[in-house]
């Protein structure tokens, strides 16, 4: 047993110790010859096994990056917000979605905003409530903010939305409204496809060009202080006109 062990590897000696470790997996070849061709199933197994560790490394990359993309968006929208939100607003995000636009908010304005949406729970820590569509969960005036991101093309009454957003909004409340734009027939054809994903669940999308927000706003007793263009790269899986409507309730 002592001559098995002959001192630590050396560079010259490598070779032929690495040749004699190997010696028992050729032996164990010429015992089990395979036809011509065909792979033994130790090389089998490896050669899968590689195959498999790759797609699933590959999967998880995906997931990563998708969920950093989401985030990252979630991010920005919440900081875009924020710039024109006053610092302790309590604000209401309408159709929170995943709940990270909201939770980024919160911690943007220093106060808890709080989430409503159709599903049973969302994945970011928020204060969440589940509603039905159309009426809002909460007490009359007791919020200084409203958000709708890309929401309002969904309201089955739209209506009946803006009368929550009336009846949920502080005087001289504010409201924040991302919405796509059919501009052109891109567009069109994005918006068209996004509403064979969505109708579904939410019913048929209602999209508006600049000029039918704008009435339908006035028309609901909400002031436009500011509006302005966004890039269709914002989203590239999602490559429509958007426009971002700052609004303000006027009080009569």
């Amino acid at each position: 047993m002592a001559r098995l062990y002959q001192g630590p590897l050396s560079a010259s000696r490598l070779p032929s110790q690495i040749a004699m470790l190997s010696r028992p997996l050729e032996i164990l070849e010429q015992i089990t010859p395979y036809p011509a061709g065909r792979v033994s199933p130790r090389r089998r197994f490896t050669v899968a096994d590689s195959i498999e560790g790759l797609l699933h490394g590959i999967q998880r990359r995906w997931q990563r990056e998708r969920r950093r993309r989401k985030v990252g968006r979630a991010y920005d929208m919440a900081l875009e917000v924020a710039r024109v939100m006053p610092r302790h607003s309590h604000v209401l995000d309408v159709g929170c979605g995943n709940g990270f636009i909201a939770h980024n908010l919160s911690a943007m304005l220093g106060t808890e905003v709080t989430g409503i949406d159709l599903d049973e729970r969302v994945q970011a820590p928020i204060d969440y409530r589940r509603f039905d569509g159309t009426h809002f969960p909460v007490e009359d005036q007791s919020f200084d903010g409203v958000l709708f991101c890309y929401v309002l093309h969904h309201a089955k009454d739209l209506g009946a939305i803006l009368g929550e957003v009336r009846r949920v909004l502080r005087p001289g409340g504010l409201i924040v409204v991302y919405e796509d734009i059919p501009e052109i027939w891109w567009d069109r054809f994005v918006c068209w496809t996004h509403n064979l994903q969505w109708q579904s669940r939410t019913g048929p999308c209602t999209f508006r060009d600049q000029a039918e927000w704008r009435d339908t706003f006035d028309a609901a007793g909400f002031e436009v202080i500011d509006e302005r263009r966004l890039s269709r790269m914002r989203n590239l899986a999602h490559p429509v006109a958007r426009r971002f409507y700052f609004l303000k309730l006027m009080v009569h």
